[in-house]
């Protein structure tokens, strides 16, 4: 985060907003402008792509789904953007810790093998942020701790504002595996802020009801389809990217989406009634 962070001193922040005897350096200063830059700008990603998500993937028949709230996407929307600021602060501290050099964060992409680490670091990020969100996201429905992550499981059909409706402290705990892995493993600073990105996207993804997969991916990928799944059923595909730790876990469930049993049938479903219904009073 620091490459966002030199930047914005450079061209804003110093020039315009802090006094001149508020230092670059300083670490309290570094902590506030983090939380401002990770704030708004995970605000700005949060209502940008899910607003693209939800113009273009979300099914809309899903809003006459019994389960769909009233006013559910504003309800989404008011519910993340009350959380983003708390979890930035949590959130600012490990990039704090990131920026003044205590992570293997790394600026040359020549340090560490050059392409073909940045590909495998890429790869690894994955597998062990998916291993450690699983166990996490699990631990969060234990009923002594529950009422944390109760919040986001108000969203029984979710649409792509859901992605970011967490209660503050469940929201922080489930990002921390992201920012754990820079602390044990080298990644190219570059690389970090394309994940941070991708992340972003990846929970949009998952809480958007469009399950297309290419067949021979729906066994490994944990999408749209699985998730929408836990929201409904609780306690199966914990998983954030993958199947694998609920397959060994024994927590997989295979998505009712691609059975033909899913939310988009049941609406379909509940049409067909209300049609017959109509016939026959006719």
């Amino acid at each position: 985060m620091d490459l966002v962070l030199d930047v914005l001193d450079e061209h804003l922040l110093t020039p315009y907003v802090y006094p001149d005897w508020a230092r670059e350096e300083h670490p309290l200063r570094q902590l506030l402008s983090l939380w401002v830059i990770s704030g708004v700008g995970g605000a700005l990603l949060y209502m940008s792509c899910a607003a693209i998500g939800w113009l273009f993937l979300f099914d809309k028949k899903l809003r006459k789904h019994p389960k769909f709230l009233k006013n559910q996407e504003q309800r989404e929307i008011i519910a993340s953007l009350k959380a983003v600021p708390f979890m930035a602060l949590l959130t600012a501290f490990c990039f704090l810790a990131e920026v003044r050099g205590y992570s293997k964060l790394y600026d040359h992409v020549e340090e560490h093998g050059g392409v073909s680490f940045l590909i495998l670091s890429f790869v690894t990020f994955l597998l062990f942020t998916d291993m450690l969100i699983y166990w996490i996201h699990r631990g969060l429905h234990h009923p002594l701790i529950y009422a944390l992550h109760k919040p986001h499981h108000l969203w029984k059909v979710p649409t792509p504002f859901a992605s970011h409706a967490f209660h503050p402290v469940d929201g922080f705990a489930q990002s921390l595996p992201y920012h754990i892995y820079p602390f044990l493993f080298p990644l190219h600073k570059g690389m970090y802020l394309i994940l941070f990105v991708f992340v972003n996207l990846w929970s949009v993804g998952i809480h958007d009801n469009d399950y297309r997969l290419p067949s021979f991916l729906q066994p490994i990928i944990n999408g749209a389809a699985h998730h929408t799944d836990h929201h409904l059923k609780f306690n199966y595909n914990y998983g954030q990217y993958f199947t694998l730790w609920d397959r060994l876990g024994g927590s997989y469930l295979d998505p009712s989406g691609y059975n033909g049993k899913g939310p988009h049938e049941e609406v379909d479903s509940l049409f067909a009634s209300q049609r017959n219904g109509a016939k026959k009073t006719l």
